[in-house]
């Protein structure tokens, strides 16, 4: 190997160093939705770090305080929720209303992973107290509202749609719902999407 390809593959490969961060960072963020769900916020660093498989000192490296984790966590969670979203756009649909449908298949029936985020939701409320949480989470709410706008259908349709779509995913959380009767839930929410106006008289 020639000194140019020696130096060209040495650059396209991170240093190991960075790629153990990477993971350590993602074990930590990984166990810290984990237990914010089980636990809420009154969950302790040293069971966060248990999870993770590494020690608190080792935990505080990574994310100086606990204000630091759970700022982190609710931004990671909501960046890896619209992640998941978008997996589901179809790439042939070109119709008004793709984000909606790609939100209501991931939520009913499509991903397990997005339903759970609202199964967790309670366990949630007690992060808002915490400084630098309720920034992120009006910023994602506006990255939403935006992004629904943008889709071209009628704002109280799309409001019914994602919030059925929500409510479906919580209930078969919680045992409510089968996953027969979510897929047909999901089947009547996307047909709701196909067309465009106002589903009642304002």
């Amino acid at each position: 190997m020639d000194a140019d390809a020696e130096l060209e593959t040495s650059s396209a490969a991170p240093p190991r160093k960075t790629r153990s961060a990477e993971r350590t960072r993602r074990a930590v963020l990984d166990a810290a939705f984990a237990a914010v769900a089980e636990r809420g916020t009154g969950v302790s660093l040293a069971h966060v770090a248990d999870l993770a498989g590494i020690s608190k000192s080792g935990l505080l490296h990574h994310f100086g305080s606990r204000e630091q984790l759970f700022v982190a966590v609710v931004d990671d969670a909501n960046e890896r929720f619209k992640v998941i979203i978008e997996s589901y756009l179809a790439p042939d649909d070109a119709a008004p209303g793709r984000w909606l449908r790609a939100y209501v298949r991931a939520l009913c029936g499509g991903s397990e992973e997005a339903a759970r985020y609202f199964d967790t939701a309670p366990a949630w409320n007690g992060l808002f107290s915490v400084e630098g949480v309720p920034a992120i989470m009006e910023a994602d709410a506006a990255w939403w509202t935006g992004c629904f706008a943008d889709d071209g259908l009628d704002p109280q349709r799309v409001q019914i749609v994602r919030r059925a779509a929500e409510g479906i995913a919580a209930a078969w959380c919680f045992g409510e719902e089968s996953d027969d009767s979510v897929a047909t839930g999901g089947a009547v929410l996307l047909q709701m999407t196909m067309a465009d106006g106002p589903l009642a008289a304002s």
